[in-house]
This record gives structure tokens, C-alpha cells and sequence, in this order.
């Protein structure tokens, strides 16, 4: 049986006369009247009563009726759906960022933007460490990262697309002797405790923190670790510490501690939107659209 079959019994069962469900059908009454007859011997069943002067739906051939219709509207329905999918407007988008991503508008509106545009495709957000989301993409449990990296390449299979540079800048408390100035050099603070991500979180920041430190001409004392952002400023309005955090961090400033940008020169991080080279997913593709935009 195949769906062609379906149209021909609904016209008919429509029409209750073979001549004109065949000129509504665009085909000749004998190919119909047989196509109808292979319905029934494949089915065993009636569908129809034949006489000279009526055709009328045997009891099997109402119930029938309304199978077909369901069977029909399901598929275009299923057909509609996959058309969708292959355009990008449905199905799922699984995007991850670090704790800074969506703090910034470039890719805050890219979000915003890409859930009114297509409402049907089901957006999975999650925050996640740098060096995870690498692993996560390469593993296809991700479709696209934002993150923070100052490596010359993306590592093999991932392409990278630079969306943002940020400066680093020092937390405080707000009673630090440091505290009134407009920026300071990293060596200022080269015998502070330090508060940081753990060692094998996976944070960029805090490699490039070593980094700029260890350009400084010393490795930063880190007394205290924690996981999120948010957890490291607390740490240090309670007099903890100090830590270093991208700007953009600030617009979460409470009462107690101060940011003040770093003037080291290479003091700086970068954010990018990273995918797979091999993905050619049109959601994808469609989100990445909307970031260039910016």
C-alpha cells in the first residue's frame, strides 16, 4: 500500500463517483477503478458498494476513510517537520559557555535573537569550563561553545571565530590600599594571597592568570580555590584574597569589592565561538549567522 493509494480512496470516498474523483485526480477512470480494486483485494475487505447508478462506503470502507485521512495528515506532518529540521528551524541546539558568556552582548543578542527567530528548536544551555567544552565538542555532546582562549589554534577538528577581547582585571576588597587607582601592573600584587580556579577545572583564566604572572617574574600563592566566578569575589569581600577575572565580571560587583583593570599589556582575554569543522548542521550554521551579525 502506498500513499498515492490513500489520496485515490479518500477522493473517491469524497466524490462517491469514480469519473469525476479520476478528473480530480488527473488520471483515467478504468487506472482508478483498478487501483481501488488492488486496494480492497490487498486490505480483503469491500471498501466500496458498486451499482449502475451509486457508489456508496461499505461500514469497513467508513472506517477506513478515517484511518487514511489520519495516515495522511501524519506524514505531511512528519514530511513538514523534517523540511523544518533540514532548515534549521526545529530540532535541538546544544550551546555551552564559560561564566562570563552571557554577560556580554555579543553572545547575549545572538541568543535572544535566535529564540524568537525559531521558537521550535530547543535550546540546551550550559556553563561549562574551556578545555570541557573542547572535549564535550569533539565528542559531539555539544553543538557550540563560547570561550575564553588565547591559544594560537583551536585544537584539531574545532574551528574558532573571535567575537570578543576582554581585559583582565584585578578584585579587591574595597578597603585595599590598592583600591582608589584606575588600573595596576600584576606585580603589584605578587605577595597577595591568591584566590583561583582549582588546578584541573579546565579554566583558561586561570592558565593565562599563571601566565601573566609568571611573566611578571613570580607564581602567584593561591590560598583559596573555587569553582565559580561568583564564589572567588565572595572569597575575597571576605578578605580572603585577591583574584583576577575578564572585565566583564564587573557588572556583578557587590558591595565590598572593587575592580580595577590590569596595565599589563598582555593582560587580555579573548572569547570565541567554537563548533566542529565536520558539522554542517543548519542550526548551527544559522546561529553562527546571527553572531557574525553583531
Amino acid at each position: 500500500m502506498e500513499f498515492r493509494h490513500l489520496r485515490y480512496f479518500i477522493v473517491v470516498a469524497e466524490e462517491l463517483h469514480f469519473t469525476r474523483a479520476a478528473v480530480r485526480l488527473n488520471i483515467g477512470q478504468p487506472p482508478l477503478s483498478q487501483q481501488i480494486q488492488s486496494l480492497e483485494a490487498e486490505l480483503g475487505v469491500l471498501l466500496f458498494e458498486r451499482t449502475r447508478r451509486s457508489v456508496r462506503l461499505t461500514e469497513a470502507g467508513q472506517h477506513f476513510l478515517i484511518r487514511a485521512r489520519e495516515i495522511l495528515e501524519s506524514s505531511e506532518g512528519v514530511a513538514s517537520e523534517l523540511q523544518r529540521i533540514s532548515r534549521g528551524e526545529a530540532g535541538e541546539l546544544k550551546i555551552s559557555f564559560t561564566s562570563t558568556g552571557l554577560l556580554v552582548e555579543e553572545l547575549r543578542t545572538p541568543l535572544r535573537t535566535f529564540r524568537a527567530k525559531y521558537p521550535e528548536v530547543r535550546l540546551t544551555l550550559k556553563e561549562m569550563f574551556t578545555h570541557l567544552q573542547f572535549a564535550a565538542l569533539l565528542a559531539g555532546e555539544l553543538d557550540i561553545g563560547c570561550v575564553r582562549f588565547n591559544g594560537p589554534r583551536a585544537p584539531d577538528g574545532l574551528t574558532l571565530r573571535w567575537i570578543r577581547n576582554d581585559r583582565l582585571c584585578l578584585v579587591l576588597p574595597d578597603d585595599h590600599p590598592l583600591a582608589g587607582r584606575t588600573d595596576v601592573g600584576i606585580v603589584e600584587v605578587r605577595d597577595e594571597p591568591f584566590i583561583g580556579y582549582p588546578a584541573k577545572a579546565g579554566a583558561s583564566v586561570s592558565d593565562y592568570v599563571t601566565m601573566c604572572c609568571e611573566q611578571a617574574g613570580f607564581i602567584p600563592n593561591v590560598t583559596q580555590e573555587a569553582r565559580e566566578a561568583m564564589t572567588q569575589i565572595g572569597l575575597v569581600a571576605a578578605g580572603m584574597g585577591v583574584a583576577i577575572l575578564p572585565q566583564p565580571m564587573d557588572q556583578l560587583q557587590p558591595k565590598g569589592v572593587c575592580f580595577i583593570p590590569l596595565s599589563d599589556a598582555g593582560a587580555q582575554l579573548r572569547m570565541a565561538l567554537v563548533t566542529r569543522k565536520s558539522d554542517n548542521s543548519p542550526r548551527v550554521r544559522n546561529f553562527v549567522d546571527l553572531v557574525r551579525q553583531m
